[in-house]
């Protein structure tokens, strides 16, 4: 059910309360399922619906999320529970839409602020900078450093331990979409140890977020997957470091210096986000804004 979102979910996302997501149900203005009883969300028709909503001159449509979201500031891209959390505690109005960083790529050029990018450039030495360049070469970017990460097998103890891909070929992986950022590292990691895809022995559902790839292996549902540190801890799973990646967010220059950005970036300073991202585990955010690519 990880395609829907259920009412504090959306609630969340789009930085409203609750009542407000009912609200616009009721009216038929969001699109909406209604399952025993529940309203839960599609998500891929609510991406829809933001983006159509996402004109700066659009009015109506900022009056229907309120004044506590803009609908124009939207990041999308990978998952990462840092960046969620400090969007909603920064109380700088951005929505977010964190349904993979090959998603963020292309939705960053259709109506997005910036788009959170891991993506693996040779053989995991490098991230994100030629992505960006390929497509945005000449158009007014920038890229800039949000944090390293540690990425590895997220397991439940007792299959353990377990040091490398190899070694859960026989246990049930849990698999991301295909749009996500860390099926890439996941190719690059298989090529490293030799193997394919076919080795190992994928489940037939994805999960479409770190939280939801730990929630799975937690709840039994899979073995084992690839995911970060900041995920596993929470469930108190084990995790066993295989790559250190680099999360960059890819922002708009002209959105960059709007008072939204701003406030993220000001939160970001600040002895509560160094403490949160020490919390999750698993984080160095050392070279927090550090500029990678930086567009004309």
């Amino acid at each position: 059910m990880t395609q829907f979102l259920t009412t504090r979910e959306l609630a969340a996302m789009l930085r409203v309360k609750e009542r407000k997501i009912y609200d616009l149900a009721s009216e038929g203005a969001l699109p909406v399922r209604r399952v025993t009883g529940k309203l839960l969300f599609p998500r891929d028709e609510i991406e829809q619906w933001l983006l159509s909503r996402g004109g700066a001159g659009d009015e109506p449509a900022r009056k229907e999320l309120g004044p506590a979201a803009d609908s124009s500031a939207i990041i999308a891209g990978g998952h990462d529970p840092l960046l969620e959390w400090a969007l909603r505690e920064s109380r700088s109005g951005i929505a977010a839409f964190l349904d993979g960083a090959l998603d963020g790529l292309r939705r960053s050029g259709d109506g997005c602020i910036a788009a959170g990018l891991h993506i693996p450039e040779s053989e995991g030495r490098a991230w994100n900078v030629g992505a960006v360049r390929e497509k945005f070469a000449g158009q007014p970017v920038v890229l800039i450093e949000w944090a390293k990460r540690t990425r590895g097998l997220i397991f439940q103890p007792e299959e353990g331990p377990l040091t490398s891909l190899a070694a859960a070929r026989k246990l049930r992986f849990q698999a991301r979409q295909a749009e996500a950022g860390s099926e890439l590292v996941l190719d690059l990691l298989l090529e490293r140890e030799g193997l394919k895809r076919s080795d190992l022995n994928f489940i037939e559902t994805v999960e479409r977020s770190e939280t939801d790839l730990a929630t799975a292996i937690g709840a039994g549902r899979a073995d084992v997957g690839l995911g970060i540190e900041a995920a596993a801890r929470p469930f108190r799973l084990a995790f066993t470091p295989l790559i250190v990646e680099r999360f960059d967010l890819l922002v708009w220059r002209r959105a960059y210096f709007d008072p939204p950005f701003q406030k993220l970036i000001r939160f970001c300073s600040s002895d509560a986000f160094r403490r949160r991202a020490e919390e999750l585990g698993g984080y160095d955010i050392g070279a927090y804004g550090a500029v990678h690519f930086n567009g004309p």
